[in-house]
């Protein structure tokens, strides 16, 4: 229960703290290859590190919900410790073509598994995208990916009017595992008001993220204006498990093909 406890003690400040927007610049930033280490205070002494990057005019920001523990362990250098899942590893990709990207690490370090569908966490998504548009005038779209999608899903049904433009789930988190039964259907996607895109891989094997499940999870979005499938093949299988990030799962060996057909997609709505 600690990671709980940790969790809840960091989201009841991020309650009581004001808007991203209207928090003074960041006290110090790393500046590594183009990306900026960014420490949001939250009030308290309660810090959430983010990794940010942008081209000179982006189309669009990209609030990027990594899978897993969700940690991903952003040093001040701007070095991760774990650096190979699918939003994380393309995020220069991203700005390549023409996109800021925003990915956040834990707080303290802290499991999200169990957590990603709570009303605090879906507050801290909603700020994190405030905070990105308070950087750049451009439509913000959640992209979240395996356990990062319900943290997206949450995100999406519980922003603030106009801060969020758009939504895409990309192998989304469906049926209740051993680590963590939470699922996108806990994240109210009902609430979801935005134009939405659920993306599966037919090859992805993983048992918490089945492909058919895809037309299910879009048709529980009911209020959104606009709810797409996108289907793909392929994808070459190296982590040792068939959830890893090395695999279909996580589009290993495809990500262009992907990329490409959601940078569309999102153009298409708002970029």
């Amino acid at each position: 229960m600690l990671k709980t406890a940790m969790f809840t003690a960091a989201t009841t400040v991020l309650a009581l703290a004001t808007p991203a927007s209207a928090q003074p610049a960041p006290s110090w930033w790393a500046p590594v290859a183009g990306e900026r280490v960014v420490d949001l205070q939250l009030g308290r002494g309660v810090t959430q590190r983010i990794l940010y990057d942008a081209p000179a005019r982006p189309l669009a920001t990209l609030v990027m919900l990594p899978g897993g523990s969700g940690e991903v362990g952003v040093r001040r250098d701007g070095d991760m410790r774990h650096d190979d899942n699918f939003v994380v590893r393309t995020r220069a990709s991203w700005v390549a073509n023409g996109y800021a990207v925003l990915i956040p690490d834990t707080i303290d370090q802290t499991n999200l598994r169990g957590v990603r569908s709570s009303p605090a966490y879906g507050q801290l998504v909603d700020r994190l995208a405030a905070y990105a548009r308070s950087q750049v005038h451009a439509p913000v779209f959640l992209i979240g990916t395996s356990q990062g999608t319900i943290a997206a899903m949450n995100g999406a049904s519980h922003a603030r009017p106009g801060v969020v433009s758009g939504l895409v789930l990309t192998e989304s988190v469906s049926v209740p595992g051993r680590l963590s039964t939470e699922t996108v259907f806990d994240a109210d996607p009902q609430d979801v008001r935005v134009p939405a895109l659920v993306v599966a891989n037919r090859d992805d094997a993983c048992d918490v993220a089945p492909p058919a499940m895809a037309s299910r999870i879009a048709a529980a979005m009911a209020r959104s204006p606009s709810v797409r499938v996108l289907a793909f093949n392929g994808g070459v299988q190296r982590s040792a498990k068939a959830c890893g990030s090395l695999s279909p799962h996580g589009y290993y060996g495809i990500e262009r093909q992907v990329i490409a057909q959601i940078s569309a997609w999102i153009l298409a709505h708002g970029a």
